[in-house]
């Protein structure tokens, strides 16, 4: 399966079939802005050009695929940044019981070549969720990495949105362990065909995302140079009792959810084995943490936990926190910061 774009689709609702309008297209993901009957305003994007509006003309039904497009703006490609998509199949062991067969992908963005038998530095960037996905589709802090000579690494585990309900259902009960062998795996055969320097490797990511790169640097404390989080889970444990999603740490442990339900010691034994918690011993990485005050979702106390418990230890550590934001630390002055 490729990596998923955003495609548009038209479905006749007599026959039920469904045909592909973009699926010929160069262009990495489309979306529907609106449409009026058979006239369509769209933008479409690649990870390595901007968004640009078109509008697109339906034709006769059976004719889908000769849809007339007009663009409304251009935008043109970054000629100095480049992407891939890299197909991985899991490694003997890794294997998911139920669901053997299931690849994972990523997508790589990589800066303008510099000196020959150089490499970049590469920044591994899994996504949330954990049943969100990468797309390819233009995305600014990626690119922002990439101008300023890193390679990027967005990785859709298994577990990702997009590649089946299988590839949903194979997560579950196998956080902590199979997304972040996903992970690491992707990461050192990117190594492996030298794509990027595996002297400078560092890891960031928000919410899931930073609960995979703090697993990373746990599990694996001496190949990451530095990691930044924002918002990350830390502990599914003491989190079940303060979000307002608590179904899903009993879900994603891989446990049924029922409204007021007292989770057994075994229950909760099981959620801090999968925790990023359980690994804070081993971590040598130097951390930046990042924390929205008013986050409901991922509290900070969460991240809080962590940086105490590193810098008890004597680790590297630093914690920005940040008032009257949620779990995207989205307002203006902090995300400039």
């Amino acid at each position: 399966m490729p990596f998923p774009p955003q495609d548009l689709f038209v479905i006749d609702i007599a026959t039920g079939s469904i045909t592909s309008l973009t699926s010929s297209s160069e262009i990495g993901s489309w979306t529907l802005l609106d449409i009026q009957r058979d006239i369509m305003v769209v933008s479409c994007s690649a990870p390595n050009c901007p968004p640009c509006l078109k509008v697109g003309i339906l034709p006769a039904a059976g004719s889908e695929q000769e849809v007339t497009w007009v663009a409304l703006d251009e935008a043109e490609r970054l000629p100095d940044i480049e992407w891939q998509i890299l197909t991985f199949t899991p490694p003997c062991g890794q294997e998911h019981p139920k669901f053997p067969a299931m690849d994972f992908e990523v997508v790589l963005l990589t800066p303008e070549k510099g000196k020959e038998g150089s490499f970049p530095p590469l920044v591994v960037s899994p996504h949330g969720g954990p049943h969100s996905v990468f797309t390819a589709e233009w995305m600014l802090y990626p690119i922002a990495l990439c101008k300023l000579g890193f390679a990027v690494l967005l990785v859709n585990y298994r577990g990702s949105s997009g590649f089946g309900q299988d590839n949903i259902y194979s997560l579950l009960g196998r956080i902590g362990s199979q997304d972040v062998k996903d992970v690491q795996y992707s990461v050192e055969q990117v190594l492996k065909m030298k794509l990027a320097d595996p002297s400078k490797v560092f890891v960031t990511g928000g919410s899931h995302g930073g609960f995979l790169a703090s697993h990373l640097v746990g599990q694996y404390p001496n190949f990451y140079k530095a990691c930044a989080t924002l918002n990350p889970v830390i502990n599914i444990v003491s989190m079940l009792a303060t979000t307002d999603i608590p179904d899903w740490c009993t879900v994603e442990a891989g446990f049924n959810y029922t409204v007021g339900q007292i989770p057994t010691p075994p229950i909760l034994e099981a959620m801090l084995k999968k925790s990023p918690i359980s690994h804070a011993s081993q971590i040598k990485t130097p951390l930046l943490i990042l924390l929205g005050e008013k986050d409901k979702r991922v509290p900070p106390s969460q991240g809080l936990e962590l940086y105490r418990t590193v810098k008890a230890r004597g680790g590297v550590v630093r914690l920005l926190w940040y008032p009257e934001n949620n779990h995207h630390i989205s307002k203006v002055d902090a995300e400039a910061d």
